[in-house]
């Protein structure tokens, strides 16, 4: 398993939920004690410190985990950044980067692992976001939300030029979900709570969801159970992309 933007939020919660179940994790991200963090007291884990928008780690990633453990049964593409900004302020270094991390350098990634996913008859799961779905605006993510737009549709097409040989390629759309993403963004943590709570009346199901459930969805998507799901884009969300 490679799952990338491992050392918080959904990434920790991911490689972590893999790990629980006796799988083999290649954890990656670009802060050294995060990963370390996410690999504490897992036997399972080989953390991989990069920063996966430099030109080289997407074969330096793939050369590990094959180095590691062999094979490569699953690729998690989770890692983003988000830069809120409206148009009439936007920084044109920050839609670089945004594009950098959120979309080529997955694309890239899965491009060098096909090979290895191929073998293993493998999957790939991308992380979305259910507030891009649909005909939603998001207001200062615009960027951010139309990089995850992008993943949406590669999902559907990846799915479709990788079936035959034998690759699924899922994506999941989180919704509010309690990361401390918000915190990375710029937030105090006092802003990032009051957004926490101002969300919570508009969505269903009556609150924000946290990174294990997510990580759950993930696993089971990756299943052999889940063989006849490919090109989806599953939201979980509490249902409020469809409030």
């Amino acid at each position: 398993m490679i799952v990338t933007g491992g050392g918080t939020g959904i990434g920790r919660a991911t490689a972590r939920a893999f790990a629980d179940r006796g799988d083999r994790v290649l954890v990656v991200g670009r802060t050294g004690h995060t990963l370390r963090e996410t690999a504490e007291d897992h036997a399972n884990f080989r953390i991989l410190c990069l920063d996966i928008t430099d030109t080289g780690a997407p074969e330096r990633i793939v050369e590990t985990a094959l180095r590691e453990f062999g094979r490569i049964d699953v690729l998690v593409n989770n890692a983003a950044i988000a830069a809120p900004q409206m148009l009439s302020a936007i920084d044109p270094g920050r839609i670089d980067e945004q594009i950098a991390v959120n979309l080529r350098a997955p694309v890239l990634l899965t491009r060098h692992a096909i090979d290895a996913l191929a073998d293993t008859g493998g999957t790939v799961v991308n992380l979305s976001t259910a507030g891009s779905l649909g005909r939603r605006a998001w207001p200062g993510m615009s960027i951010y939300g139309a990089s995850k737009v992008a993943m949406d549709f590669l999902t559907r097409t990846w799915a479709v030029e990788l079936a035959p040989l034998g690759i699924r390629v899922v994506a999941v759309a989180p919704g509010v979900i309690a990361t401390g993403m918000g915190e990375r963004m710029g937030s105090t943590p006092e802003e990032y709570a009051r957004f926490l709570e101002e969300m919570k009346p508009r969505i269903p199901a009556g609150r924000v969801g946290n990174p294990d459930e997510i990580a759950w969805w993930i696993v089971q998507l990756a299943q052999p159970q889940a063989a006849y799901t490919t090109g989806t884009v599953l939201a979980v969300d509490g249902g409020a992309s469809i409030a």
